[in-house]
């Protein structure tokens, strides 16, 4: 008989069984807007703990979704440290959003815009500081919840492109209490980006290195100031490179070429 009065952990534990990937998402959102909404009325030394804290939610929710559903953490975690790829992978992952940020200054500075360009140089050091810094403590450790856990169920069910798609939403969406309203429009276009890189080697190493690369090379390479032009500009180039690569991989994204993990192991090697 059905008992009203269970504990509700018991009742998410059934429900999230048979939505595993529903229940990530939700376990993500509220463990990090919970931190975040804390964050917003704490002094600043405790805000920013916080608002740290709340960036491993989504790491934090796959765990629990793993052992919830009886799947294999060592799996899991063998992935987040897979770092035996070839080197064409780390040059994507370390170098692609660089590449990207300098076509958008040059598509920028061609529009009339004034930009610093002697500024690079200087640049450089405070642009490898924040690689790192946000695939390591940052940014990054969202990876092991998101391409990690949430990408391979969604695209078991759905495919790659409305799986990337789905999941580039619910990223997008969980980024709002930090960057407002139209903060889940990024990041929803650069899950493409994600997906490519995630299905050529199945490392979700590599995705917290393209996480840092992404985020210290929009906040740092940017050799202007910013605006709603600039905004648009940013965008445009991310969605003609998503585009790009839609078109070379046929709309893969790679999934085919490594259809299986012993594919990706051999590739890897």
């Amino acid at each position: 008989m059905h008992n009203p009065f269970r504990p509700a952990s018991s009742v998410f534990g059934d429900w999230g069984r048979g939505h595993p990937v529903a229940g990530f998402f939700l376990l993500a959102y509220v463990m990090s807007w919970s931190l975040w909404s804390l964050a917003s009325v704490t002094g600043a030394a405790v805000s920013f703990v916080l608002v740290v804290a709340g960036g491993f939610g989504p790491a934090v929710a796959a765990a629990v979704m793993l052992r919830l559903t009886g799947r294999s953490l060592r799996e899991w975690v063998r992935s987040i440290g897979a770092w035996r790829v070839p080197l064409r992978f780390y040059a994507y992952a370390l170098l692609l959003p660089a590449c990207l940020q300098l076509g958008m200054n040059a598509a920028l500075s061609l529009g009339g815009a004034t930009l610093d360009w002697a500024s690079l140089p200087g640049r450089l050091p405070g642009y490898l500081a924040s690689v790192a810094l946000t695939a390591v403590l940052f940014g990054g450790m969202e990876e092991p919840g998101w391409r990690g856990y949430a990408l391979p169920l969604l695209q078991d069910r759905h495919g790659t492109v409305a799986a990337t798609t789905l999941l580039g939403l619910a990223w997008g969406i969980w980024h709002v209490p930090l960057y407002g309203p139209a903060g889940f429009i990024v990041p929803l276009v650069l899950a493409f980006f994600y997906t490519w890189l995630y299905n050529r080697t199945g490392s979700v190493l590599l995705c917290i290195l393209l996480h840092g690369s992404f985020t210290a090379a929009q906040d740092g390479l940017l050799l202007t100031k910013d605006s709603i032009t600039v905004d648009l500009t940013i965008l445009a180039f991310y969605l003609l490179g998503a585009a790009t690569l839609l078109a070379l991989s046929r709309g893969r994204l790679g999934h085919q070429d490594s259809a299986n993990a012993d594919g990706r192991r051999k590739e890897s090697r």
